[in-house]
């Protein structure tokens, strides 16, 4: 069973013991805009790479070809 990407953050905000109201005012936005993106599992890579970072762990987003090479 694969997780979305909201999934992922959810389960990150819980183990760090943050909110969304925590991790948006960190990332400079609002609570609400925050809300919408994970419902609608909207994120940019650089957004990703951003929430990473506050949460302390590492994003790896790229395409793994069949010779090892990444994109």
């Amino acid at each position: 069973m694969s997780l979305s990407m909201s999934e992922k953050i959810r389960i990150l905000l819980r183990r760090k013991k943050m909110t969304i109201t925590d991790l948006a005012d960190i990332l400079d936005t609002s609570r609400q805009n925050l809300t919408n993106k994970l419902n609608r599992d909207n994120f940019t890579e650089k957004e990703l790479q951003q929430i990473a970072k506050v949460l302390q762990c590492d994003f790896e987003g790229f395409f793994i070809f069949e010779d090892g090479s990444k994109i």
